[in-house]
């Protein structure tokens, strides 16, 4: 094998290995984020694991953030909760997903 071939392989390790982790920093912060909405909805324990459950799963409608805004937003919006909170709560918690993965 060159070293081209091995440099090659290198980066494609490394890309799958970043996109894994986006993976699995994005799923964090929709589980953490479907646990504050459960909070604000007043749900407790296996419902809100539920809940938080299905935030996650509404990541999976269509590529991008906007399918699980919508969800956590039309289940928020009687709850006072506006569209730049909840915005803002998806970002911190993305920061919050990032470091806890990074320690693990």
């Amino acid at each position: 094998m060159s070293n081209f071939d091995k440099r090659e392989k290198g980066f494609e390790s490394k890309y799958a290995h970043d996109k894994e982790t986006e993976f699995k920093v994005q799923a964090r912060r929709n589980k953490l984020l479907g646990l504050w909405a459960a909070e604000i909805l007043e749900l407790t324990g296996e419902a809100a694991e539920t809940y938080a459950k299905q935030v996650v799963a509404a990541d999976f409608d269509e590529p991008g953030d906007e399918d699980v805004f919508r969800k956590v937003f039309a289940d928020l919006k009687d709850k006072g909760q506006s569209e730049h909170q909840v915005r803002r709560q998806m970002a911190d918690l993305l920061e919050t997903a990032r470091e806890q993965i990074a320690s693990e």
